[in-house]
């Protein structure tokens, strides 16, 4: 074995540590510590104040815009909408609702305007895409009488609608005058239109009513159940209090301080209210002290003042490979270092460069993610059951193809055929990385990707939604690549692709020997989307999730079911389901398996006559 070079050091850094160190230890005074540990605790809890304060006013300003947006853009409407229809216009009914449509397209959290014995203005693309009953804000109503009453006396109301409607909503009773008479207009929106402002974290946001009424908050689970805060310790605080705004300590009923910041807001008495564990502010710096104590205090102090004097020669080196090493620790190895110093750390940092050098070319050769995830902690080795969604492609006829490159090009071949596939591989790739999924292989021209193993989106229906957007953005991107050949260019031939999805329980885990190892999955889940893979040539199609996947995300889907199948294996038939798009409104081509079959120029097939078994006779189409 050939011995790395030895490279010389003129100025040893040890002589420069023994001198600091010698220094320090002769400077340590265990008094710092106290010191230290009184000013960072006095800094964290100032800035843990300002954060706690500053976020709850986000949150209301956001809270206070957007609802005032509301009330204005809705009254608004109400007005231009009682003018048109007090013209006697025969047209105003059209115009009426020409501009009620246009009100609901551009607000398309707003659900629902009622302003009882006036106007009924119901956005049914709302209710539908949802799939709520449209009668449900009058129903809502019927039970508010009080609410009503209390509005047409002049006050506005920000009521919970979401116990009721089973789904995030909210509703806004303002009073409305008409003629001499006031009116209690209902807003009905999506609670989703606020739900930014009041993300989960160390900080908790969540907002009430005057009653107590919990309206938003992270945990949607106690919103829908009707959660009532009016006995909770800082609630009282803050009904009690003639201040707008404020931020003080309060103790929970188990005993947990906290500090809680709130500020009330115009919309139906309504307030924000922010509050973080007081304990958690101090976890670090508790756990600091008590670790380094008199001695570490001491040190950290009089390097503060020792070091400047070599901060150049040690300093900015150090700085630079701390960077270098974070760089490298998140995935990217193409960096460049240079160094002046002639001692051991320019030494380090020529090997530094060198040693980043290689893991770039190391990590074209293997999976990038799930190398720098073991590194991390994040991957365990040893094998873990997880449910997943697996993902195979394959492109149509690739023998053939690839036969025809070696009699065209000859000697030429190979490489014309590598930079052909690599250019689809590439694109293919993409889409992968963007929702999520792994590339856990190639297997010549096909592709093995799976979600929910290494990575997850939280779910299993989010990570096979996201393995089904991956095929559909696959689709898309083969398209645009396939229009720019010609149909009969040998040397540059169009690409077809079958995609075959399944979910279901694997095992993923790192497997392979200590010298070669692989992050991979294994299991009849695996097996079963394989050969629904190989179903897409047969049945004319270009994608296919198998009964599986459809019942976890089909509600989001266009598919078209396809005839059973009885798989190798398997002592019942297995549905399976063409995708064809993404349910969204208004919904985009392909709307129909044939627009697919027409938009990638494939052959509609003979179910009757299709032999699907020839070259594996794994599968019987048909009735079990």
């Amino acid at each position: 074995m050939r011995e790395a070079a030895f490279i010389k050091v003129k100025f040893p850094i040890g002589v420069k540590l023994v001198t600091i160190i010698t220094l320090l230890l002769l400077l340590s005074l265990g008094s710092i510590t106290v010191l230290v540990s009184y000013m960072v605790t006095r800094d964290i809890q100032i800035t843990a104040e300002e954060n706690n304060f500053t976020i709850n006013q986000r949150s209301a300003s956001e809270t206070e815009r957007t609802l005032s947006a509301m009330q204005s853009a809705v009254l608004v409407l109400l007005e231009i909408l009682q003018n048109t229809a007090d013209t006697g216009n025969p047209e105003a009914a059209g115009l009426i609702k020409r501009d009620m449509d246009i009100f609901f397209n551009s607000n398309e959290y707003m659900a629902a305007i009622i302003v009882p014995g006036l106007w009924e203005l119901v956005n049914s693309g709302y209710f539908r895409s949802n799939e709520l009953n449209p009668v449900l804000p009058q129903q809502f109503l019927d039970q508010q009488t009080e609410a009503l009453r209390r509005c047409t006396a002049g006050e506005t109301l920000l009521l919970n609608a979401t116990p009721f409607f089973r789904s995030a909503m909210l509703v806004i009773l303002q009073p409305f005058k008409q003629e001499e008479t006031t009116h209690a207009a209902a807003f009905f929106f999506s609670s989703d239109s606020l739900s930014d402002s009041y993300g989960q974290g160390v900080n908790t946001s969540f907002l009430i009513n005057g009653t107590g009424e919990l309206l938003i908050h992270p945990d949607y689970e106690l919103v829908r159940s009707g959660v009532n805060l009016s006995t909770h310790p800082f609630v009282e605080i803050l009904r009690n209090s003639t201040e707008t705004r404020l931020q003080t300590i309060y103790t929970d009923k188990d005993g947990r301080r906290y500090l809680g910041a709130f500020q009330k807001i115009m919309t139906g008495n309504a307030v924000v209210v922010t509050a973080v564990e007081y304990d958690k502010v101090f976890e670090g710096i508790i756990a600091t002290t008590r670790r380094n104590m008199y001695l570490t205090g001491a040190v950290l102090f009089a390097s503060i003042i020792l070091i400047w004097f070599f901060s150049k020669t040690i300093s900015n080196p150090l700085k630079a490979l701390t960077s270098a090493a974070r760089e490298i620790e998140g995935g990217r190895f193409d960096l460049v270092l240079k160094s002046k110093s002639k001692d051991e750390i320019g030494a380090l940092t020529a090997s530094f460069g060198k040693m980043s050098s290689a893991l770039g070319i190391f990590g074209r050769f293997t999976n990038r993610n799930i190398a720098l995830g073991a590194m991390q902690g994040k991957i365990r080795p040893g094998g873990e059951p997880k449910n997943a969604t697996i993902f195979f492609s394959d492109i149509r006829n690739f023998t053939a193809i690839s036969e025809k490159f070696t009699g065209l090009l000859g000697n030429d071949a190979s490489d014309k055929l590598v930079c052909w596939l690599n250019e689809y591989l590439t694109r293919m790739i993409i889409c992968v990385e963007k929702t999520g999924g792994v590339v856990d292989k190639f297997i010549g021209d096909a592709v093995m990707a799976h979600w929910g193993t290494a990575y997850t989106a939280g779910s299993p229906e989010r990570d096979a939604l996201n393995c089904v957007r991956s095929a559909l953005m696959m689709r898309i991107a083969l398209y645009e690549l396939n229009k720019k050949r010609k149909v009969d260019d040998l040397e540059n031939p169009v690409i077809k692709i079958g995609c075959g999805i399944n979910s279901g329980l694997v095992t993923a885990g790192q497997i392979g020997s200590a010298e070669r190892m692989e992050y991979t999955v294994i299991g009849d889940a695996v097996n079963l989307a394989s050969r629904t893979e190989a179903l897409n040539k047969s049945l004319g199609t270009d994608i296919l999730i198998t009964e599986n996947t459809w019942n976890l995300v089909g509600k989001y889907l266009i598919t078209k079911e396809m005839p059973q199948v009885t798989v190798k294996g398997k002592k019942k038939p297995i549905r399976f389901f063409a995708v064809i798009n993404i349910k969204r409104e208004p919904q985009p081509k392909p709307r129909t398996l044939g627009e697919v079959r027409r938009l990638l120029g494939i052959a509609p097939p003979f179910i009757d006559k299709a032999d699907i078994n020839a070259e594996e006779r794994k599968y019987k189409i048909g009735p079990g």
